[in-house]
């Protein structure tokens, strides 16, 4: 889909929201209307050359006293889904009465095959049918959404000798739009979705290449598992599986794919349905989840081959506790989120403000062990993910965890500006429980926070994007490893990342400056405070207190196992670059201009003042 044709498409919705709703509705229920009914048009154009034949096969079965029709009456229409009702919505703009208009619209909402009025009943669309009808504007609506300068079909329209006079609207771009809707729907009412990061498609891309181009080699002729545990309107999935049989077919393997999706957003939940539906999957569609990948797990137990998501973060999962029962966080029992580790029960939970490290926890819970690839994750996460948390709490657990298991591969920081609704700084972690040798032990970083392209006009907060080319260097710093460019990739050791949080005390004094012991002879209520080692540090705690602690505090003393371990990363303590400053004869040179310019200033003034 070109970018011209989803621009026509957005303002093609935008215009019937104006022209039909206006008056009748607040522009914040906009939506209420215009997603349903895009969702119900496009259906109804990918069934339209089928209707006939549906109708025929539907009279057959009428005769024959079948009352169970949907899978004979959506293998005639060639489709996931179909409707059996009389009508397409085309039929129903001749209605002039109102009342039979609605009565007949019902009857084609009911005609849809019952995957469909499950996404209908999501989009709570039945509810605005009396409101439409009473206002007069039903018929006004459907007549727009039919208008033929705009195709909502996955098929291309052709003229009679075959040359497109309008593309097909691919399922991404179906996803994109409808984001993109929400988005200036929110934008006109100041709602903001907190949290919720639809993915473009360029970022979606270089997520899917980061998964499958490093394998591409070992990827074999059999069945792969794609999972997104907050799948939105199914963007990612779709893109993913192209990708992956591109890759397969360029090594000559024949793949089958099943895809999985989680999604607790009644809308977005709906139109990734509605997608999977359009694209003939209807078994795929029943693999798409509702509810919360956090409390409700819609695939407890089961494992995949790629995991890529975007989870939400920044936002509270308060709901997920009361999900659960309404317990305390540190209640929690789920083993996704809480491991034994080492022989200890070890928490990986986060704060109750963010939840994107438990999509995280969720994803590696998921990861298979008894194949020879094993299992991918590619993640996206905002910053907060690489340090936030102290030692011995959940999001530096779930480091710990995840980097004493060589799991971590590499992280990728992208430009600021890349997403719709959010302007910071985002990574890509990418993880693999399958490594290949020269990966084992090292995690690679890679900064490609300044590979970026202008966008000519912005889409929301994203005002650039990674084109193929700087996709394809991207995936090149990837694949170089410890050979890539330095000034944009490092290779570090696992326990660069590692830390020993250790409590230092030192006795309270006496106002004879002598320490206050009690009758053991031991320091009564030391002061204490805390010293961050690095694991890299050359000879561990011992050496570090020795060096850098007792020189300038003699008595200090510890306390034989109080300390704690801690990871995290940080892109700018590796990346970091100084502002050169500016040479003394720049600066000179700058100071005498300034003087000849106030020398001539002065002049002027005196000889207004003579």
């Amino acid at each position: 889909m070109e970018k011209a044709n989803f621009g026509q498409i957005v303002s093609f919705l935008f215009g019937i929201a104006n022209d039909c709703l206006v008056d009748t509705y607040d522009v914040g229920d906009y939506r209420k209307i215009i997603l349903p009914m895009m969702v119900i048009r496009r259906f109804d154009a990918v069934l339209e050359p089928t209707k006939e034949k549906v109708l025929k096969m539907k009279e057959q079965l009428d005769a024959a006293g079948i009352t169970d029709q949907d899978e004979a009456l959506c293998s005639v229409a060639g489709e996931a889904f179909c409707n059996s009702s009389p009508y397409t919505l085309s039929d129903l703009k001749s209605r002039t009465n109102q009342q039979q208009l609605k009565s007949d619209f019902i009857l084609y909402l009911n005609g849809f095959s019952q995957n469909v009025q499950d996404i209908i009943k999501r989009f709570e669309f039945r509810n605005q049918i009396d409101k439409l009808s009473e206002h007069d504007i039903l018929g006004l609506l459907i007549s727009k959404f039919t208008d033929s300068s705009v195709n909502l079909s996955n098929r291309p329209i052709c003229d009679a000798k075959g040359n497109v006079i309008q593309p097909a609207l691919d399922n991404h771009t179906m996803g994109t739009v409808f984001e993109e809707v929400i988005r200036k729907f929110n934008e006109e009412t100041n709602i903001t979705d907190a949290g919720r990061h639809f993915t473009p498609r360029d970022i979606v891309e270089l997520i899917t290449d980061l998964a499958f181009v490093p394998v591409k080699d070992k990827i074999q002729s059999t069945t792969y598992r794609i999972y997104d545990g907050a799948c939105g309107t199914g963007g990612m999935l779709t893109v993913a599986e192209g990708r992956m049989q591109e890759v397969a077919k360029e090594f000559g393997k024949n793949v089958s794919i099943h895809l999985y999706g989680q999604e607790n957003s009644d809308e977005t939940y709906a139109i990734a349905r509605s997608d999977m539906l359009v694209k003939g999957e209807g078994v795929q569609a029943n693999n798409i989840f509702f509810g919360s990948t956090i409390s409700n797990d819609g695939f407890s137990g089961e494992t995949f081959d790629f995991m890529l998501s975007n989870p939400p973060f920044g936002t509270p999962w308060k709901t997920d506790l009361k999900a659960w029962g309404d317990i305390k966080k540190d209640e929690i029992t789920d083993t996704r989120f809480r491991v034994n580790y080492k022989g200890e029960d070890f928490s990986l939970i986060p704060d109750i403000g963010d939840p994107q490290m438990l999509f995280l926890a969720n994803n590696i819970s998921k990861m298979k062990k008894n194949t020879a690839l094993g299992s991918r994750i590619v993640e996206v996460h905002n910053g907060s993910s690489l340090f936030t948390g102290k030692a011995g709490q959940g999001p530096s657990n779930l480091r710990q965890y995840i980097l004493e298991q060589d799991l971590l591969e590499a992280i990728v920081a992208v430009p600021e500006k890349m997403f719709y609704n959010t302007g910071i700084g985002t990574y890509i972690w990418i993880l693999a429980n399958k490594k290949e040798g020269r990966r084992k032990g090292k995690v690679q970083l890679i900064d490609a926070t300044s590979f970026k392209k202008s966008l000519r006009k912005n889409l929301g907060e994203k005002n650039c994007e990674i084109d193929k080319n700087i996709r394809d260097y991207i995936l090149e710093l990837y694949m170089a490893f410890d050979q890539a460019d330095e000034r944009y990739s490092k290779v570090f050791d696992n326990s660069e990342f590692g830390y020993w949080e250790v409590p230092v005390y030192t006795p309270q004094y006496d106002e004879n400056g002598q320490p206050i012991l009690d009758k053991k002879g031991k320091p009564i209520k030391p002061n204490s405070d805390k010293e961050i080692v690095p694991f890299t540090y050359e000879g561990g705690i011992e050496a570090f207190i020795k060096n850098e602690v007792q020189p300038y505090a003699p008595d200090v003393f510890l306390k034989p196992g109080t300390e704690k371990v801690g990871y995290e990363l940080s892109f700018t303590k590796y990346f970091y670059q100084p502002v050169q400053l500016r040479t003394l004869e720049e600066i000179t040179m700058d100071i005498r201009a300034i003087e000849r310019e106030t020398d001539g200033l002065l002049d002027e003034i005196l000889g207004g003042l003579a």
